[in-house]
């Protein structure tokens, strides 16, 4: 968990830098071009720049929202999975523990009847 965080931080880190680069290169080429803007398309031309980052940054936020939740998804049914088989396995043991029981049982009858027969040959040894 620690590794992912770890990722994650880089990541946003690399990418807040990369938003601020491109920010100061979109201030930059829209100063040299413009030097003095008209205040209405100053007003404008910072609202569609703010917007762009904006969208750049959802945007990243959405991806790695969306790579978490498919990493949870592909996690759970790994563990659906896991819990199926499982409960198998303890069935199967369940039934040869039954059937080793009953062999058991069967095998101690035969043995008490078998000492009961007069003529049973002596096994001692």
């Amino acid at each position: 968990m620690a590794v992912r965080k770890a990722r994650y931080t880089a990541a946003h880190d690399q990418r807040a830098t990369e938003v601020e680069g491109e920010i100061r290169e979109l201030v930059r080429s829209e100063v040299g071009v413009n030097p003095l803007p008209e205040p209405e398309n100053e007003s404008e031309l910072v609202a569609s720049t703010i917007n762009s980052v904006l969208r750049g940054v959802t945007a990243t936020s959405l991806q790695e929202i969306d790579q978490l939740i498919t990493e949870l998804e592909a996690s759970r049914d790994m563990l659906q999975s896991e819990a199926a088989r499982v409960q198998r396995e303890i069935l199967q043991y369940s039934t040869l523990s039954q059937a080793a029981l009953e062999s058991t049982k069967i095998i101690t009858k035969s043995l008490t009847q078998l000492k009961k027969v007069p003529d049973a040959p002596n096994w001692s040894y």
